[in-house]
């Protein structure tokens, strides 16, 4: 298992790409921002949110595999590229559920690419597993066709989207399948009144962030403003569009240690990012939240996990 790769803010390099504007956690696709990232931390906290998503990722990819196709099922799957594939939960996820297809982690970041190696070694799936590391998009051209090309919350890092989907079209052999994950809901964790600051503190998080996301969004290459309608987008690039689904993770109170300190990693981060964009007031309340008093996520009994992946997909016509 060996080979070439990548990361994402959403906090998922992708890009999963590392820019510090994306909620959702990882790498960058390698347009040579997120040099000053802690990508062993970064690794961590892509690896501990894939895994509070796991059930519903299953969910998802069993969706795309039983995907109507013409004349062959999941039997016909032999290669699959994850592309901004991080630290490769989904990568060994996307070999479970296709037994007899070879799967690529491609990501521009080699320590994120490292823990996809030790991950797919550790679940008996390195005979079928590689990484291959390349810059997105302009790599994609090395890494050769697929029968499925998965991008988990990459497309975004790129300046031009509509172009970044019209590549990663190319990779796919005739009757293959694109599958992004854009879009969904942000993660909901807390209360309105949390009995501390100003009763709303998560509804001005997600303002705080669609500015972070829009500044990030700005600044880069190449970057073109984009309608989102990603059906639309697929037809524009040559595909046929397959249809949307999305599939909700619900972690009710009381959570359990690992999704707390997922919560605070977040919030730690959210703390960095926001400053400018929250009221002194707002920020004090986050580092309430931050210490480990009653009042801090890691031990307040009303915190929560509700959050929404949505995956696009497209057909590349026969």
């Amino acid at each position: 298992m060996t080979s070439h790769t990548r990361p994402d803010p959403h906090p998922h390099p992708a890009p999963h790409a590392g820019h510090p504007a994306d909620r959702h956690a990882g790498p960058h696709p390698g347009h040579g921002h997120g040099h000053d990232i802690d990508w062993e931390a970064m690794a961590v906290h892509l690896e501990r949110e894939a895994e509070l998503h796991t059930p519903a990722l299953e969910r998802a990819a069993a969706w795309v595999r039983d995907l109507p196709r013409d004349g062959h099922g999941p039997a016909g799957v032999t290669r699959i590229l994850d592309v901004g594939s991080g630290p490769g939960v989904i990568t060994c996820l996307l070999a479970r559920a296709f037994p007899r297809a070879e799967v690529v982690a491609v990501d521009g970041e080699p320590a994120l690419l490292r823990r996809a190696e030790a991950r797919a070694a550790a679940d008996g799936l390195d005979e079928r597993v590689r990484v291959h590391h390349t810059n997105l998009p302009d790599g994609l051209a090395e890494v050769g066709v697929a029968d499925l090309l998965w991008a988990g919350k990459t497309v975004h890092h790129f300046g031009d989207q509509q172009a970044a989907l019209t590549r990663l079209a190319g990779t796919l052999r005739p009757g293959g399948v694109l599958a992004i994950v854009e879009g969904g809901l942000p993660p909901r964790f807390l209360p309105r009144d949390i009995g501390l600051g100003h009763p709303g503190l998560q509804a001005r998080m997600d303002v705080a962030y669609e500015a972070v996301f829009a500044d990030m969004r700005a600044s880069l290459p190449g970057s073109v403003s984009t309608v989102e309608d990603w059906p639309a987008m697929f037809a524009h690039a040559g595909l046929a569009p397959a249809g949307t689904r999305s599939f909700l993770i619900d972690l009710p109170a009381p959570l359990d240690p690992r999704v707390r300190e997922h919560l605070h990693a977040t919030l730690s981060r959210n703390r960095e990012r926001f400053t400018d964009h929250l009221t002194p007031e707002d920020l004090r309340t986050l580092d309430a939240l931050l210490d480990d008093g009653p009042a801090g996520i890691r031990t307040r009994p009303d915190a929560f996990y509700l959050t929404v992946v949505t995956v696009h997909t497209a057909r590349a016509l026969p």
